[in-house]
């Protein structure tokens, strides 16, 4: 009978030892199963955000050179404007500044202005010329304001003369400022072209 128990333990063993055997390598063979998912999700994934971040950084880079080219071009258009209103500036204001400063020359434009007035107007003239300008007219002044034109003067307009109509519906000006606005727009796109050729 003992051999029988030892052959029946011995036995029990064996199936216990195989069936365990076989457990482990169910349970094993899950595992690596689960490990190798687990690593092909990660890989997965890790490709996922590596894509991302590449094409997040490709279009970060895009929209910089695109931010810098941009920048660039307005840099430059506003870098031509400065020259062409510095150059437009020296080439006009000394020359008007020194027709405006001629009271001959501004004496004269007064008299056709007025006489297309037709005597009926108010003219109105720089504060600082205006014994300058009282000297020039002398006689002049008289028959000046003898045909019904009004004469002001005015700390504002540092050169020239406004004129209009005696009631003051509208001013027509020719201040130092107006004619140096008028060359100036006249003298900019020929400095652009001369600077920077036809664009």
């Amino acid at each position: 009978m003992e051999n029988k128990l030892q052959e029946l333990t011995r036995k029990i063993y064996s199936e216990g030892v195989e069936k365990a055997s076989q457990e482990a390598a169910v349970i094993l063979e899950n595992a690596r199963k689960q490990a190798e998912e687990i690593t092909l999700k990660a890989q997965r994934d890790a490709d996922a955000i590596l894509n991302t971040a590449k094409q997040t950084a490709a279009d970060l880079q895009r929209n910089a050179e695109s931010e810098v080219r941009m920048s660039s071009k307005q840099a430059i258009s506003a870098l031509r404007q400065q020259i062409t209103s510095m150059i437009t500036a020296q080439v006009t204001e000394a020359p008007v500044k020194e027709a405006i400063s001629d009271k001959e020359f501004v004496g004269s434009l007064i008299s056709k202005a007025i006489e297309n007035f037709g005597g009926n107007a108010a003219l109105v003239l720089p504060k600082a010329d205006e014994s300058s300008l009282e000297k020039y007219f002398g006689s002049r002044i008289s028959a000046i304001l003898g045909k019904g034109v009004s004469v002001s003067f005015d700390e504002k307009i540092k050169g020239g003369f406004k004129i209009g109509p005696a009631d003051n519906s509208y001013v027509i000006s020719f201040t130092d400022e107006d004619f140096q606005a008028f060359f100036r727009s006249f003298m900019r796109q020929r400095t652009i072209n001369l600077l920077f050729g036809s664009e």
